[in-house]
């Protein structure tokens, strides 16, 4: 068994989404003078490497206690988007892979923008799903969607829609992925187990794939 750590390290100086703070790090405690560690975090809950739950985006959406622990573990697969030719992921593209979707609980699109992480370029033109292939996955029973971006719309979006109709069907998003590349079995279980968060919109995640 091998396990691919998918995460970004939560850092001060770590790339946030526009106009979010970025995490703030309080050494309150420190060893010579306490003797123990101990830091006091104050951090967005879509800071990083998260996850979107419903109730991100909609008024009667379900929170992550309200979600059952089974939504955030299972079977996944990965779709190399990286030879696409620019910032849309389209419905055509993904045709070949829908046979294979519908076996598995998530589907990771790796369109290789993790290597921007770091820079101005890791926030533009980053392949997004379209809105009809969003709609397309709705009907798919899977359980979330990951990327290796910072969103699963564009930055300059109006209404986050692919947002809205994975959202509004149950289906969680995972952002800001890294070590895609590092995957090499067709299909693997992926884990993205968040914080339990008394009405959280989303939470910081330890993303994990396992290999057997």
């Amino acid at each position: 068994m091998k396990l691919i750590d998918l995460t970004q390290v939560i850092s001060p100086k770590m790339p946030v989404y526009p106009n979010t703070e970025p995490p703030k790090f309080n050494h309150v405690c420190t060893l010579e003078k306490y003797g123990f560690r101990e830091i006091e975090l104050t951090l967005y809950t879509h800071t990083g490497t998260h996850l979107d739950c419903p109730s991100h985006l909609l008024q009667k959406g379900e929170t992550i206690e309200e979600l059952s622990v089974e939504q955030f573990y299972g079977k996944a697969m990965m779709v190399d988007c990286r030879n696409i030719k620019g910032d849309r992921i389209e419905l055509e593209y993904m045709k070949p892979f829908f046979h294979k979707i519908k076996t598995v609980d998530f589907v990771l699109f790796h369109t290789g923008w993790s290597e921007k992480w770091g820079t101005a370029e890791y926030f533009k033109g980053f392949p997004v799903p379209t809105v009809e292939l969003a709609e397309k996955m709705a009907t798919l029973s899977i359980k979330g969607v990951g990327i290796d971006a910072i969103s699963v719309d564009p930055i300059d979006t109006e209404g986050l829609k692919v947002h809205n109709i994975l959202l509004n069907n149950k289906i969680i998003i995972i952002e800001n992925l890294t070590n895609l590349n590092k995957i090499n079995n067709e299909y693997f279980t992926f884990s993205c187990f968040p914080l339990n968060i008394q009405q959280g919109d989303g939470s910081p995640i330890r993303a994990v794939a396992i290999e057997e």
